[in-house]
This record gives structure tokens, C-alpha cells and sequence, in this order.
């Protein structure tokens, strides 16, 4: 019918007329083009990477198939070490710790970040900056500087206990680290202190780019500040929220230094976290593979969790 067509109309189709290109392989499209030399600059840290980050990976994973103390000779147990790792009780529970501490170390700082930079884009006073700084200091400081300070504050000598006696509430009073109901939510409040500050400069660095029309135009449509927020602040900022909760969470997953330089865990296991396992095995127990199975899950983990947020986000973004 199409031929009919065509000598009817003395037409052709387009793909009639234009004969079909011989498709190049991706070697030769690749090297066609023009920015190959942005690649060359680009080598040096991707060597890097691969040297210091991909190879390290790959050879943890090679250890997790392995029955190794770290001295003698490793003794092949293939899958062996992951199957004993779904079979372990604890992992559960530090999983537990884990989604606590996504909520604290994540959520909770976004959601503070973006009240703040609200705030502090509306408000016009002097010293705002040395505020800002001053918001910002948790996340420059050393974690074992944080850890110590806060076993400080925690101590049942400490200025929590102390502020609490001065205002007539000595019955709350209590090692606030050592209590196996409040060490967990003790340590995801300094994980909400420390990381709180990052996400403030991020958001209020993506509200300075926000063109003052569109708050000029919700100001014109009766929009008051909270409408005004959600209406054009928050929409704007969802670049800066999907990065900050991808930093939040990476940090909340592989948290280890503050929680053992604060609890090492304790008391019992009431804030162990899978990074925890690994220290103890790799460092105390010796059983590296085991270890190795553990971090290469959390390695997982964490890469599933990242694609889900940015997919999320971009999901929305298209």
C-alpha cells in the first residue's frame, strides 16, 4: 500500500530520501569528539579514586569470602561469612540504631536548615554572619573534640544534670550516656547538633540564587511568610535538599567515630551500629572476613539508599 501511495502522490517518505548513516562503535563516537581534552584533566582523580576508593573495595569484598584473623593464613569460606551475618541477631538491632540515627542525623537537620535559612533570609540585623558562623562551628569541629564535650555535658556531674537541679527538676537527673533508655537518643542529639549547621549554609546558599521576583510576585498574590515559604523557598530548594540529604544520611549510615568516642556502643548494645561490628572485628575479635562481609553490606546499603533519594528528587525535578 505504501509503494501505491508514493507513486500516486509521486511522493517519498523522508527515510526514503535520506540514506540510513552507518552507526559509529562508542570508541570511534568518543573519540570524535571535541572534549576529549577535559578528560585528561579529569585522569588524575580519577586514578586516584580508583587506586585509594574502588581498590580498597574491591579488595574488602575478596576478604569477605576469606576466614581470616589479619596474621595467619586466610582460609576460604566463600559465602560463608554473609550467611553467618544475616543469621547474626545483633545485626538487626544496629540496623535499628542505624534508621534512629537517619532520623537525627538526617532529617532533623534538614528540617532545621530549612528553618533557619527561612529565618535568616527574611531577617536583616547586624551580626548576622557571626551568627551564621557561629551555627555553622558543630560541623568544622573534630568529632572526638564533639564526642568529649558532650560525655562533659552528659555527665551526671555535668551541666545537663546541673541546669536540671538549679530549676527544680533533680528527678530527671541521671547518667544520661550510661541509662540503656536514653544513650541512644542522646547521642542522635548530638548527631542533630553537629549536623545541622551543614545543611543551614546549603540551603541559605541556594536561597540567595532564588530571583527576587518570584518573592515579589507572592508578596503581590497576599502570600505571608509561611505561605511564602512553601511556595517559592522550599521548591527552589530541592537541589540543595536532595544533596544535603544524601550527605545527612551517608554520615547517619557509616557513623562510628561519635558513637564510639561517646557510648563505644554501650551500655550493652543499645547504640551499636553495624560500623561498630566491624571495628570489633576487625580490631578486637579478629575475625576480618567477618568484618569485611559487614562492611561490604553497608557499602551496599548505603549506595541503595543514595540512588533512592536521588531518584526520588529527580523523579520530581522531570
Amino acid at each position: 500500500m505504501t509503494a501505491v501511495t508514493e507513486a500516486r502522490t509521486g511522493a517519498s517518505s523522508p527515510e526514503a530520501e535520506v540514506p540510513a548513516r552507518p552507526r559509529k562503535g562508542a570508541v570511534a563516537a568518543w573519540a570524535s569528539r571535541q572534549y576529549w581534552p577535559a578528560y585528561l584533566y579529569l585522569l588524575p582523580g580519577a586514578v586516584f579514586y580508583v587506586l585509594f576508593v574502588l581498590g580498597p573495595l574491591g579488595q574488602t569484598a575478596w576478604i569477605s569470602l576469606f576466614r581470616w584473623d589479619g596474621l595467619t593464613e586466610g582460609r576460604w569460606a566463600g559465602l560463608d561469612n554473609y550467611r553467618d551475618l544475616f543469621h547474626d541477631g545483633r545485626i538487626p538491632s544496629a540496623l535499628a540504631h542505624s534508621l534512629v540515627f537517619v532520623v537525627a542525623y538526617a532529617f532533623l537537620p534538614v528540617a532545621l536548615g530549612l528553618v533557619l535559612a527561612g529565618l535568616m533570609s527574611r531577617i536583616k540585623v547586624r551580626g548576622l554572619t557571626f551568627f551564621r558562623a557561629v551555627l555553622f562551628l558543630p560541623q568544622i569541629l573534630a568529632t572526638v573534640v564533639v564526642a568529649v564535650s558532650w560525655r562533659w555535658i552528659y555527665d551526671i556531674d555535668g551541666p545537663l544534670n546541673a541546669a536540671l537541679r538549679a530549676v527544680g527538676l533533680g528527678g530527671l537527673t541521671r547518667a544520661w550516656l550510661g541509662d540503656y533508655d536514653t544513650a541512644l537518643p542522646a547521642v542522635a542529639v548530638v548527631g542533630t547538633w553537629v549536623m545541622y549547621g551543614l545543611c543551614m549554609v546549603l540551603f541559605l546558599a541556594g536561597v540567595q540564587k532564588i530571583p527576587t521576583e518570584r518573592y515579589e510576585a507572592a508578596r503581590l498574590d497576599g502570600a505571608g511568610p509561611i505561605r511564602e515559604f512553601f511556595a517559592v523557598t522550599l521548591p527552589a530548594l530541592r537541589g540543595e535538599i536532595a544533596i544535603a540529604l544524601v550527605l545527612t544520611i551517608t554520615y547517619a549510615l557509616r557513623n562510628f567515630d561519635l558513637v564510639w568516642n561517646t557510648t563505644a556502643g554501650g551500655p550493652g548494645t543499645s547504640t551499636t551500629v553495624p560500623s561498630v561490628f566491624i571495628y570489633q572485628g576487625a580490631f578486637i575479635t579478629r575475625e576480618v572476613g567477618g568484618a569485611a562481609a559487614i562492611s561490604v553490606c553497608l557499602t551496599a546499603v548505603v549506595l541503595v539508599v543514595t540512588g533512592v533519594v536521588m531518584r526520588l528528587v529527580r523523579g520530581k525535578e522531570d
